[in-house]
């Protein structure tokens, strides 16, 4: 029998007929898309996932070395694991990281807008100072001043900044489940309409989190504790991610036990309508690698349509 309802009211896409349609797009068929310069991969095994992403950083890193010429690359602090990979390699291999120009995605901000310090341990600059960067050996590190983070302080200046060293070579990135990119949250979409020339050209800024992401964020770093997350953050924009000369996202949404909190959204994002309201889904438009972890890319399967054992 069916049972019609509307959204829930905090949702900002809202097109069920949609969302039904890609809910029903099987691990099979995700990998097809309509545009072939946006690139679907999916990769099984997790620890494959990891490394493919610490080999691509390392590549960039080697390639630009030998050209003689900075690597400019835009960072996300989720996924983790990569970083450190990576940095083993980097030790081994006696891999020099003094050309690399780091800039965040993001930071996170208190309910005035200021930006979380280096020293809290919550803060994605200390997360990415000791899964990485102290990680390698001293003699190869980048530079302090070459690793950047979006602040209070220079938040409407960061996307100069990365324009004023030549532009981001690569960005690296993740989906969220409210279908942001960076903390570019859905809800923004509403300051848009359908205005897509206008959210490709915005900005860094301060933002509120959208509510999913609050507690996607205490699902996978704090163990459900939805208090340990700030209100607000300074994020980069889709600008800032459209501009990079390359892109590639990692889906690894994968909590264990056959829980996935991103096979949907990875769907929507991918196969959807290109909307703000799913700002990831500008990604479409343009050419990108598109990663997801087979645990994410699995049938998204309502669990109320299930028989519990022994019923």
């Amino acid at each position: 029998m069916d049972f019609d309802f509307e959204l829930s009211s905090f949702i900002p896409f809202r097109d069920k007929d949609v969302c039904a349609r890609v809910r029903k797009i099987t691990k099979s068929d995700i990998a097809r898309h309509v545009n072939p310069a946006f690139e679907i991969r999916v990769i099984e095994d997790p620890g494959e996932l990891y490394l493919q992403f610490a080999l691509d950083l390392l590549s960039r890193l080697q390639e630009t070395q030998a050209a003689g010429r900075r690597l400019i690359a835009i960072l996300p602090v989720g996924p983790l694991a990569q970083y450190e990979i990576a940095a083993r390699m980097i030790n081994a291999f006696r891999i020099s990281c003094a050309h690399l120009h780091g800039f965040l995605m993001d930071e996170y901000a208190d309910q005035d807008g200021n930006t979380a310090p280096i020293a809290w341990e919550g803060s994605f600059q200390s997360i990415f100072m000791r899964l990485f960067v102290s990680r390698i050996d001293e003699e190869l590190r980048p530079p302090a001043g070459q690793i950047y983070c979006p602040s209070t302080e220079n938040v409407s200046a960061y996307g100069r900044m990365i324009e004023d060293l030549g532009g981001a070579d690569i960005c690296y990135g993740g989906v969220g489940w409210c279908g942001h990119f960076a903390f570019w949250e859905a809800h923004l979409g509403a300051e848009f309409g359908g205005d897509l020339r206008a959210f490709s050209n915005a900005g860094p800024r301060l933002v509120e989190l959208h509510p999913m992401t609050i507690m996607q964020n205490a699902l996978q770093r704090c163990g459900g504790d939805w208090s340990w997350i700030p209100p607000k953050a300074a994020t980069i924009g889709p600008a800032q991610i459209l501009g990079a000369r390359v892109r590639k996202f990692w889906l690894d949404g994968y909590l264990g036990g056959g829980v996935s909190w991103q096979r949907f959204i990875a769907r929507l994002a991918a196969h959807g309508p290109v909307t703000p309201f799913v700002p990831a889904s500008i990604l479409q438009t343009v050419p990108t690698t598109y990663t997801i972890l087979g645990a994410v890319a699995e049938d998204v399967i309502l669990s109320v349509s299930r028989r519990a054992p022994g019923a």
